[in-house]
Parts: C-alpha cells; structure tokens; sequence
C-alpha cells in the first residue's frame, strides 16, 4: 500500500508504530535513517489529509451559510427546521 492510498487512521497508526520502532533504540544506523524517511513521508500524508478534511468542513460551511441568506438579508433558519 503506497502512502497515498492509506487512509488518515492508517497512515497515523503505521506513523506510530514508526516512533515506538524508532524510540526503543536498537536498531543500525541505515534502518534508523530508513524509519525516520518513512515517517517523514507519513507525516506528510497525515498533514494532507487533515487540511483536505478542512478544506471540505469550511466549503460545507459556507455552502450552509449562503443557503440560509435571503436576498433582503434575512436567514432562512426558521423555516429550514433549524
């Protein structure tokens, strides 16, 4: 599985298993460097997928925002069974 194709949980989860792999210590220097790349990319991964999840919160956002506008400046909330 590519990073791009893990999910938010899973890229979080594979970049926790890193730190705890990383934290005990014990491994050579090539594997140590090799783990950190790989978390650097899931960190990146991770970072993505939470500005694309609030990117699409603020555009639903708006989007109720100017439903509830009339054209006389008055909200529709009363009437939308809010």
């Amino acid at each position: 599985m590519t990073l791009k194709t893990l999910t938010f949980e899973q890229a979080l989860e594979k970049l926790e298993h890193t730190v705890k792999t990383l934290e005990a210590g014990d491994l050579p220097l090539d594997e140590v460097l090799q783990l950190f790349e790989e978390g650097v990319g899931l960190v990146k991964t991770c970072h993505k997928k939470l500005n694309e999840a609030e990117q699409k919160v603020e555009v639903l956002i708006s989007g109720m925002t100017e439903e509830n506008k009339e054209p006389d400046g008055e909200g529709r909330r009363e009437n939308s069974g809010y």
